[in-house]
């Protein structure tokens, strides 16, 4: 193995063979050319049976041999044919056995504007235009995240590369992996429904990662779907696709761009150094600020003790006032209760003088006298009062109509009770009734005389 492609050959002229050369040429050129664009036209293509494709790149003045090996040339969308204008990605090298300079491809695009770019172009310009690239619609990241959703390939450098990142700086932070393919057509619709699942499991933050490629490799992040999936989560989203050159809709939609995966790491876990020595700032000054407000504090205590009078003077003060008040109060009990003594002694000798005693025997030899005297005029009363009632009884039979229905006369009453007293009064055929002086009669009037009565002159 030639350790130093670029050693001069030593003063005894090394003599190379050409295997030596070749080798030397090659490791040479791929050390200096080991990542480069190129643009020119397809010429020569051929493709063998190996699934590897070669052909001739060339513009106007020249022309290089380009050899794209089977497991790059199965990630090219387009047909490759002879005459179509290509940009290749390669590193250039040589085919020792015949001492060819070639490329080494990874990754062949339409030349110019191809078909890709045009896609991406416009679908950015759609989006743009739709409002999903402004920055209102960001949302900040969490400074101190607890649980972060990462939504990345399970397998490869970028999900380790997190972790380590994670596992350095922030070890507290809990990561949750919700795999998915991140290339190829099935990609797409994995990448939406991991975005939406991590978008509901209430993540601090979301990391959409992916490793370097080609256009090709990393198109699956520059499709609409996935583009709308990134605006639609609720949940910050940093995403990190690709290499720091490598650029995609997903970047653009997202809340922050990372230029890798291990930056985006970087973006969400904070540094525990950091962290550590800013809690030690912030503890010197708070032991700062609590000694400065405690010898404030005690100065100001020394200035109140002096103006303070001590509690026990003035308790001993309230106690001789307390005794002062409570003599007073006992005096002026005893003479306000000797003044209610002499008022009730004169009540009393004011009540003797007239007692009730005296006005009841008074009382009930007026009651003795009234009584004697009750019975005599109720008797003159109540004969007063019968001769009267028998004068009125004797007055009341001579005008009444029994005393005349005594004498065989006789009232007749229609049905509602009313005296007859007229004949006119009467109709033929009604009934009436007859009282007499003992019991009714019923009886009927077979003429009240007031028709004339026709006579058959032939009877």
């Amino acid at each position: 193995m030639i350790k130093d492609p670029f050693a001069r050959l030593n003063l005894d002229r090394e003599v190379l063979t050409v295997s030596q050369l070749n080798g030397r040429a090659r490791v040479l050129l791929e050390d200096v050319f080991s990542h480069i664009w190129v643009e020119g036209e397809i010429s020569n293509l051929a493709r063998p049976a190996s699934g590897h494709i070669y052909f001739t790149l060339k513009d106007s003045g020249a022309q290089v041999r380009c050899a794209l090996f089977r497991q790059n040339a199965q990630r090219v969308r387009q047909a490759l044919k002879d005459g179509l204008a290509v940009k290749v990605r390669g590193k250039v090298s040589l085919f020792e056995g015949r001492g060819d300079y070639q490329l080494i491809l990874d990754t062949v695009e339409p030349a110019g504007d191809g078909a890709l770019r045009l896609a991406f172009e416009a679908l950015k310009e759609k989006l743009s235009s739709e409002g999903l690239f402004s920055s209102e619609r960001k949302s900040p990241l969490p400074a101190h995240p607890q649980h972060i959703g990462i939504v990345s390939s399970p397998t490869g450098a970028v999900i380790r590369d997190i972790i380590s990142v994670f596992r350095r700086r922030a070890p507290q932070v809990k990561l949750t992996l919700i795999p998915t393919a991140v290339q190829g057509r099935e990609a797409i619709t994995q990448i939406v429904r991991a975005l939406q699942l991590a978008d509901s499991r209430g993540f601090d933050a979301i990391i959409l990662a992916r490793g370097g490629g080609s256009l090709e490799d990393l198109w699956c992040f520059n499709e609409e779907a996935v583009a709308r999936a990134v605006d639609a989560c609720v949940t910050p989203i940093v995403s990190a696709v690709g290499h720091e050159t490598d650029v995609s809709i997903s970047d653009f939609v997202a809340d922050v761009r990372a230029p890798t995966p291990s930056a985006a790491a970087e973006l969400l876990a904070p540094d525990s150094g950091d962290l550590l020595r800013r809690l030690e700032t912030l503890q010197r000054r708070l032991v700062m600020r609590m000694q400065g407000r405690l010898a404030h504090d005690r100065l100001r205590l020394d200035g109140l003790a002096r103006r303070l009078r001590h509690p026990g003077e003035r308790l001993r003060q309230q106690a001789q006032r307390l005794d002062d008040l409570d003599m007073r109060m006992r005096r002026a009990f005893e003479q306000r209760l000797i003044g209610r003594r002499h008022r009730l002694e004169q009540l009393q000798t004011r009540l003797a003088g007239q007692h009730p005693g005296r006005v009841l025997a008074m009382l009930k030899q007026r009651l003795d006298a009234l009584a004697q005297r009750l019975p005599r005029a109720m008797g003159e009363q109540l004969k007063t009062r019968q001769r009267l009632l028998q004068g009125q009884m004797q007055t009341l039979h001579v005008v009444s109509p029994l005393a005349t229905l005594g004498r065989g006369y006789s009232i007749l009453l229609d049905d509602h009770g009313q005296a007859i007293r007229s004949a006119e009064q009467t109709r033929t055929g009604q009934r009436l009734k007859a009282r007499l002086g003992d019991g009714e009669l019923d009886v009927r009037v077979e003429d009240n005389h007031l028709t004339p009565v026709t006579l058959s002159l032939l009877d």
